[in-house]
């Protein structure tokens, strides 16, 4: 059975709840990535996306001028923008069920988790790849 570690990006880039959002978004460009685990003293405690950056920069409920965006990036940093405690597999939960968990909570990542270790990061993306280097799609069950 094809299960998360078989998908999943290994030791994926992290970065801490204090790290500076102007940061996060460096870290994101040079990773490749769209989802960072947030550890604290090697625990997860948070998991950052670039929406959740692009949010607190496009906050529709304060108004601001783009001017300001500037010191935001500055100041603000993961902590006030990451999910808290996040939805987490183990390395081997079954691909499929990873699957139904990103679909059903419309997330685009799921940090692995081993022993309280983050040891890797599922995404759609992985998932994608995996389909695209499987080539054409058949269908084995008509209904």
């Amino acid at each position: 059975m094809l299960t998360v570690s078989d998908l999943m990006t290994s030791i994926p880039t992290s970065i801490t709840p204090d790290t500076p959002l102007r940061t996060v978004i460096a870290v994101m460009k040079s990773a490749g990535c769209r989802q960072l685990p947030v550890l604290e003293q090697g625990k997860l405690v948070g998991i950052i996306t670039d929406r959740d950056v692009r949010t607190v920069l496009n906050s529709p409920i304060v108004l601001h001028g783009r001017w300001q965006d500037e010191a935001l990036l500055d100041k603000a940093t993961a902590d006030n923008a990451m999910t808290p405690d996040p939805i987490t597999v183990s390395p081997d939960t079954p691909a499929y069920r990873a699957a139904e968990m990103l679909s059903t909570y419309k997330f685009g990542a799921l940090p692995v988790v081993d022993d309280d270790l983050v040891v890797g990061i599922i995404t759609v993306t992985d998932f994608l790849n995996y389909i695209a280097k499987k080539g054409p799609l058949t269908v084995d069950n008509k209904r």
